[in-house]
């Protein structure tokens, strides 16, 4: 059992797909369609949490509700029969021996549902996805359906067909807020291709406004033939005493001629709507077949598509489309994970689209996307075109606030935020820590003018890192605004950080860090793996002002007044949490309202020196104050205070208590050494590591509610946050192993994972990474998750070992044996300084990572002179190279 990829592309089959529950795949394109669809029908399709053309449908909806989604055959001798196995009497023989059999066919982003009736012998495929110029990076607001019924039995077949789309036209909040009283809006008109929705007011307490989205489905045979009868009304549809998976006027022959259906010009008012479409009895003969094309409209855009020609070239244009979105294709020994890398490399994009709310498994379902979702996705998209991500990540920075807090939801146009979706006043304070590592990211292209872009800040009247919210006050009390550079942003982040301590001198936990359900420790909890991660980040920051100084001669940069006294090189006072406070306070108070304008010159030497100390400092605490053994040989650091000041890790009477994000931040920022991270290793394998859930879990079983730390801990053990294997975490846990150059640990993360995805009859899950496995082995909140940016990232700047620095590209693989195919090659394809390379290492002897060394490199088969010790293409060789065609790089390991 389980899908069989068919192509290198990633596209796929499985059979009987209508057994696997949950299964759903997204229809999407950029013009701002975000759909589901399952190989049922079910799942939605939208614009926005306003704009719903099918009902909103969340995870549990796709199996407990009827499809918004449906095509029937009324065949002459049978009762109705659906293409999408979605009638009464095709559901109640589903795990019978006299059931459909079905197949789909699935590539990004679109799917291909085969059915076959066993009593009549009428076939039916379904072909879905959502139309993309690849040409302009548009497409019309539309969902496309072609529906072709074959005849493969012996026997000449009449068939009347009828689409029926349930139209929904509205927000998500009116399924349960006044959901009858908002179809009283709805205005029918049935038109010659089809039935149109267009409400009359868009229904909102907080003040009700002209609706001007109108919402529609249309259906032509590939002919041209328009349909002969439609039914505008749901409850006409269904019937009295049916329902929409046997509705009486099809399953009623009294009905087939009954006045419900209705020709065009008819209008009606004030019902549900059900956009049913009746197309003409025809006979089919033996083998004989005919296709019908549907249209799922906002606007009306998208019914050009009614014609045969058209929505074939749409089809092949929106599979180009995404296979020009894929960021890095590689080529191993082995295939399926090649294959499987396919779609997580579009995972980034979903995301970009998406956010975290617009598919049915969803987290803030309100739209927007978080601040620290905003960044990590960015990763991905920068290794596919930095320049067309340079523009959006230097508006980000409009999102901090003078005191080092931020916004935490952004808004749809560009540079525009809120401070938070629930109107909360809180502070997440891993935040900071997340535009450095994009920044950092982007830099490897060599744009480092981008530091010293203008930018303003985000000013509204919450003083004191969240700790409220000061009356009357909500902006710069009319002064021009502040602008400061994009580097400057970014040393408001770190140094408000470093002083935010508490009792034990670690950073304060605040709100929660990446781990959001670490929300019950505001008063006293403290992030010491988040502090381990802003000390890399510090020490980085350094070496990059440092560059700066030695290779472009910046002597001293500009910053706030008030920033300055910040820059304090006191060592005594790093030691005091209480000092550290004081200096904090007396900042905030200074720029509640703003930075006042004035600014001080900073000699840059004399920066980077205080933040690498400020780095070195935090290292050097941690390892004194927060490491733990067991008595085994295995080590790990301590990761988190709860909210009465104790340590969360360790091991306990009761049980060993470790978390994997406070190894990650600790490996992967250098606080940990060499010898400590192989017994983090040892740790990690002992207490986290379980291969029939995926592989490392997020923490151990504390076998308690902390109340006094977080939510997680109310959640089932092995669900969520409390000791899933979450994805994102453990792909971050592989990219720190690698970082510090620790290949086959790490490879055995990311091989643990790669697997349980592959475990189809476990983890029940489309090609793709979840954001986590539950305490079943199963894929949970499937496409949406930070994972996919950081697998792809670790796979081509670790694995590969193709990296930027400074606009040069360096070449330090880790590659193992078996990651070569037969002729001892790898292959990767991504882009770099503009151009698109194709990177072939060649391993001829098959030696292991650690036994082989880069001893040739060739340019489009012209060798390149480098240092053995750092091989390294230089920007200049890049740059000369012509922009259109792909370059192929050999490179030579021994």
């Amino acid at each position: 059992m389980g899908y069989q990829f068919v192509n290198q592309e990633g596209d796929f089959v499985l059979a009987e797909p209508e057994q696997s529950t949950g299964l759903y795949l997204p229809l999407v394109n950029p013009a701002g369609v975000m759909g589901a669809i399952t190989p049922t029908g079910h799942g939605d399709s939208k614009l926005s949490q306003d704009q719903f053309l099918l009902e909103p449908a969340g995870a549990e909806d796709l199996h407990s509700q009827a499809p918004a989604r449906n095509f029937w055959c009324l065949t002459e001798g049978h009762g109705p029969w659906s293409v999408f196995g979605q009638s009464a009497e095709q559901e109640a023989r589903r795990f019978s021996g006299h059931k459909d059999l079905s197949e789909l066919e699935a590539g990004a982003f679109w799917q291909k549902v085969k059915r076959k009736c066993p009593d009549s012998g009428l076939a039916a495929e379904v072909l879905s996805f959502c139309p993309v110029d690849d040409s302009e990076a548009a497409g019309a607001r539309a969902e496309v359906m072609k529906v072709t019924l074959k005849n493969e039995g012996n026997r000449e077949l009449t068939v009347r067909p009828v689409a029926a789309v349930s139209l929904y036209g509205r927000g998500a909040d009116h399924i349960r807020d006044h959901r009858h009283v908002t179809s009283l809006l709805n205005r029918m008109t049935v038109t010659a291709d089809g039935i149109v929705l267009k409400p009359s007011m868009a229904f909102d307490e907080r003040g009700h406004h002209q609706n001007e989205m109108s919402y529609g489905v249309f259906g032509r045979r590939e002919d041209g033939a328009r349909p002969d009868g439609f039914i505008p009304v749901s409850a006409d549809f269904m019937g009295e005493g049916g329902s929409l998976l046997w509705p009486r006027a099809l399953a009623d022959e009294k009905m087939s001629d009954h006045e419900v259906w209705k020709k065009p010009g008819y209008s009606t008012e004030g019902y549900e709507c059900a956009g049913v479409i009746r197309f003409e009895e025809m006979t089919l003969k033996p083998g004989a077949s005919c296709s019908f094309y549907l249209v799922l409209s906002y606007m009306e855009e998208g019914k050009e598509y009614l014609e045969k020609e058209k929505a074939e070239a749409a089809f092949e244009s929106m599979k180009r489309y995404w296979n020009m979105q894929k960021i890095a294709g590689c080529s191993t020994g082995n295939q399926t994970f090649d294959r499987w890398m396919q779609w997580v490399s579009l995972q980034p994009e979903l995301r970009r689209i998406y956010g975290c709310s617009f598919l049915p498994h969803h987290d803030y379902g309100r739209g927007g996307r978080g601040w620290r979702d905003l960044w990590q996705d960015c990763l991905a998209l920068i290794l596919k075109n930095p320049a067309a991500v340079r523009e959006d990540m230097a508006a980000f920075f409009a999102g901090i606030r003078p005191d080092g807090s931020n916004a935490t939801i952004i808004g749809s146009g560009r540079g525009t935020f809120k401070a938070d979706r629930n109107a909360i006043v809180r502070m997440w304070m891993d935040h900071g820590y997340w535009p450095y590592r994009t920044v950092r990211l982007y830099l490897g292209d060599g744009d480092v003018e981008v530091l010293f872009e203008w930018n303003t800040y985000f000013v509204d009247g919450v003083r004191t890192r969240a700790g409220g919210r000061e009356k009357g006050s909500a902006g710069e009390e009319g002064r021009e605004a502040y602008r400061g550079t994009l580097l400057e942003h970014l040393l408001v982040q770190h140094l408000t950080q470093f002083y935010d301590v508490g009792l034990h001198g670690h950073m304060r936990l605040r709100g929660a860090d990446w781990n959001d359900a670490l929300d019950m420790a505001g008063e006293n909890g403290e992030s010491v793996a988040f502090t381990a991660a802003y000390s890399g980040n510090l020490r980085e920051l350094a070496e990059l002002i440092t560059w700066l100084r030695e290779e472009k001669g910046v002597a001293a940069v500009e910053v706030a007044e008030e920033l300055g006294t910040l820059l304090c090189a006191d060592r005594e006072l790093y030691d005091r949490p209480h000092g550290k406070q004081e200096l904090l306070g007396a900042y905030c108070e200074r720029c509640l309202h703003g930075f006042c304008g004035r600014t001080v010159t900073v000699d840059t030497g004399r920066l980077s020196g205080i933040l690498d100390a400020m780095g070195a400092w935090i290292q050097q605490h941690i390892r004194l104050t927060e490491t733990i053994k067991d008595g085994e040989d295995n080590l790990w650091f301590n990761g988190y205070y709860d909210n009465h000041g104790m340590q969360a890790e360790g091991v306990f009477q009761e049980n060993v208590r470790m978390m994997l994000t406070s190894q990650v931040f600790s490996i992967l920022s250098g606080t940990a050494t060499d010898e400590q991270v192989e017994r983090i290793v040892g740790a990690a394998d002992r207490y986290l590591y379980e291969k029939s859930a995926g592989g490392y879990r997020l923490n151990t079983d504390f076998k308690e509610v902390k109340l006094d730390l977080g939510r997680m801990f109310g959640f089932a053990y092995g669900h969520k946050e409390n000791g899933a294997v979450f994805c994102h975490m453990a792909v971050m846990y592989a990219y720190a192993l690698y970082r510090r150059r620790f290949a086959r640990e790490g490879y055995r993360v990311i091989e643990s994972l790669y697997g349980q995805c592959m475990d189809f009859e476990t983890s029940r899950l489309y090609p793709g990474i979840p954001e986590y496995f539950n305490e079943r082995g199963r894929g949970m909140y499937p496409w949406l998750t930070g994972a996919g940016s950081w697998l792809i990232l670790t796979l081509l700047t670790q694995i590969f070992g193709a990296e930027g620095e400074y606009g040069s590209l360096t070449l330090h693989p880790q590659l193992l044996a078996e990651q070569f195919d037969r002729e001892g090659n790898a292959r990767i394809a991504f882009s770099f300084a503009g151009r698109k390379m194709n990177l072939i290492y060649q391993n001829p002897k098959h030696l292991e990572v650690g036994d082989y060394e880069v001893v040739e490199i060739c340019l489009d088969g012209r060798p390149l002179p480098f240092d053995k010790k750092n091989p390294v293409v230089s920007r200049e060789t890049l740059l000369r190279l012509s922009g259109d065609p792909v370059h192929t790089l050999r490179v030579t390991l021994e």
